[in-house]
């Protein structure tokens, strides 16, 4: 297993842990072309986590699995803005920090299934299922009086 940290990146945490979810459990390979064809800017930084991590482990890219995807919230720029009458307004500008996990993938041999004869199943008719009809209205009947 092998990891990858991206820190202080100025992209909302909210907006990254959307496509953070989405690559959670694929193959590397497959999340970094899916990622690429995402118009979110996080997507762009979540990949290079990925290929990053890929690269620490010293992997192929098609042989592991992103493990996990983590954003966290980093710190947050403060500015401000004047407005009217001489005050002023804060503007946040949040900052994360992308910790992607990628693990390598064991195969496991495919175990044989014995196959069990079941009992063939037992064929109603329709004769069969008018009499259990006319059983049940009977039954009914009788406990009504």
């Amino acid at each position: 297993m092998s990891k990858a940290l991206i820190k202080f990146i100025r992209l909302s945490p909210t907006k990254a842990r959307l496509i953070a979810r989405e690559v959670q459990g694929m193959n590397a390979e497959l999340a970094m072309a899916s990622l690429k064809f995402m118009p979110n800017k996080g997507a762009k930084y979540i990949a290079n986590a990925i290929s990053s991590a890929v690269a620490n482990g010293g992997f192929e890219a098609n042989e592991v699995v992103v493990k996990s995807c983590r954003v966290d919230a980093g710190a947050v720029l403060k500015r401000f803005r004047p407005r009217a009458r001489g005050s002023a307004s804060r503007i946040r500008k949040p900052t994360s920090h992308i910790l992607v996990e990628v693990a390598k993938v064991e195969v496991k041999a495919e175990e044989k299934k014995v196959a069990t004869k079941k009992a063939p199943a037992k064929k109603t008719t329709v004769k069969d299922q008018i009499k259990k009809a006319t059983s049940t209205k009977k039954a009914t009947a009788k406990k009504e009086s």
